[in-house]
């Protein structure tokens, strides 16, 4: 039987920038299609009334994520992406608006209560803060976290560590301690010419000469030899239980049996 739905099998992205540009002009800065999404940069004390216009208006129902990005070289150095789809129309636009440290965004929890995670993702990460959201805590570091690790100069390494401590019978935070003195990368390809030889770079110094085999016609060239000999009878490891020292005589072989299996 088939199924019918009122969602085209195939959205198309034409007309979708000038009918929301219409609806949103006065709060548009720019909109652009780029690698097949439409995405529509707007002021950011306007998030909420512009997602509302896009989820009432246009049948955009669903919010799918808020995502965060950050650009150090701007004086609003994030970018706070919120993705919506409608269901009716099989179609997903995107909407961005920027943001710093000292400016928060409006929240859109009143819209959609699954923003209030969402937003928490991106304060927990980026640092963004969101007016009015009505639980705005960490949700993916842990407690007593210091700084925002998506944020372009936060260490790869972070600034502490835990570990569990036997003397306090508790988990407790420390400076990070790098245990390893290759820290310092220089980010060159090796196929690109670094200045020092990696491992494997022999390689490229052309095929070996194999005009001239190698032969192992006298024992120096094998290895083999009284000292070689020497060095294999001496024991490496302890010897079986059997072997030890009991004094008193091994026993003897057993005598040899008949093909008849007799004595």
């Amino acid at each position: 039987m088939a199924v019918l739905h009122s969602a085209p099998k195939f959205a198309s992205n034409e007309g979708v920038i000038n009918a929301i540009s219409e609806s949103i002009s006065v709060w548009l800065i720019n909109a652009v299609e780029a690698h097949g999404e439409v995405i529509f940069r707007v002021q950011r004390d306007a998030i909420a009334q512009v997602l509302q216009t896009l989820r009432d208006e246009h049948a955009y129902q669903q919010l799918m994520e808020i995502a965060g990005a950050d650009y150090p070289s701007r004086p609003e150095r994030f970018e706070v992406v919120y993705m919506l789809q409608s269901l009716t129309k099989n179609h997903r636009v995107m909407v961005k608006c920027s943001a710093s440290e000292d400016t928060p965004v409006p929240t859109v929890t009143t819209l959609w209560p699954n923003a209030g995670w969402l937003e928490r993702e991106v304060f927990d990460m980026f640092g963004v803060t969101f007016a009015g959201n009505p639980d705005l805590r960490r949700i993916l570091t842990d407690y007593g976290f210091e700084g925002h690790p998506f944020r372009k100069d936060f260490p790869m390494t972070g600034y502490t560590e835990l570990r569990y401590s036997e003397e306090e019978k508790r988990v407790v935070y420390e400076p990070v301690e790098l245990a390893q003195e290759m820290r310092s990368f220089d980010f060159l390809s090796p196929w690109e010419g670094a200045d020092y030889e990696l491992p494997g770079d022999e390689k490229s110094r052309g095929a070996p000469d194999v005009s001239d085999p190698k032969t192992t016609e006298k024992p120096s060239q094998t290895g083999a030899g009284p000292k070689a000999d020497e060095a294999a009878s001496k024991s490496v490891s302890p010897g079986s239980p059997d072997q030890k020292e009991t004094g008193k005589d091994a026993p003897s072989a057993p005598e040899p049996t008949s093909k008849e299996g007799g004595r």
